[in-house]
């Protein structure tokens, strides 16, 4: 768990609740005065955010109630610009423009990543600029490629995350799930395995049914000596 992650994240109240509960030297002893630089996204979260086909976006209202909006795609839709930034196309949905109308007034969020079947779940915090097609075409257009043209007219802009802290979660109490596509690669292999295996095995026998034949052929020859 980096500094900087620790100070977004640990409030005084959760620091003082951590000192009576005995957890405070695995989490708020993170704390220093003087906090971390943003933290850079290594090959493992890339890699993890790339793969991702949907995560879950919080922002904050102006009044402060927490706004947390689902967001999916294909794979790769969540584009690593750099070690320290992410984008995504923004679609023409049910034109509320709760998440726009939040960052419009608060450019803070938080991206909840989670992988069902490895169990895995990724939490980033960073700050929001959205960019409009007018603004620069190029950038909206290279988030919307993720979905092979097929979305171009209705990415209304692109939503641009710097970020500044990123830290995994636990596995415990994340129940796997599996969607049609990761089965059916899970069939294929086992599949793939269970072929490869009755290819062995098939070799084994043809190979020991030789010994044996062998083995009786050198019997019958000392019987016949004998």
């Amino acid at each position: 768990m980096s500094n900087r992650y620790a100070q977004i994240v640990f409030s005084p109240a959760a620091v003082e609740k951590q000192r009576q509960a005995g957890s405070f030297p695995d989490y708020g002893a993170q704390l220093t005065e003087r906090p971390d630089g943003p933290q850079e996204l290594e090959l493992h979260e890339s890699g993890f955010i790339r793969n991702s086909d949907s995560f879950f976006l919080g922002t904050v209202t102006p009044d402060g109630w927490p706004y947390i909006q689902h967001r999916g795609g294909p794979q790769g839709f969540v584009q690593v610009l750099d070690k320290h930034t992410v984008a995504f196309a923004d679609l023409s949905g049910n034109r509320q423009y709760v998440t726009v109308g939040n960052l419009t007034e608060n450019n803070r969020v938080a991206l909840f990543f989670i992988d069902y079947p490895l169990r895995q779940r990724l939490k980033v915090y960073g700050t929001a600029r959205m960019v409009e097609r007018a603004d620069d075409p190029d950038l909206v257009d290279r988030v919307a490629s993720a979905y092979n043209g097929a979305i171009q007219k209705i990415t209304e802009r692109a939503i641009v995350i710097s970020v500044e802290a990123y830290n995994w979660n636990c596995v415990k109490y994340i129940r796997p799930r599996f969607t049609k596509e990761r089965l059916d690669e899970a069939i294929a292999l086992e599949r793939r395995d269970a072929a490869a295996d009755r290819q062995r095995l098939e070799a084994e026998i043809a190979e020991l049914r030789r010994e044996n034949d062998s083995l009786r052929t050198q019997l019958n020859e000392v019987r016949a000596r004998v």
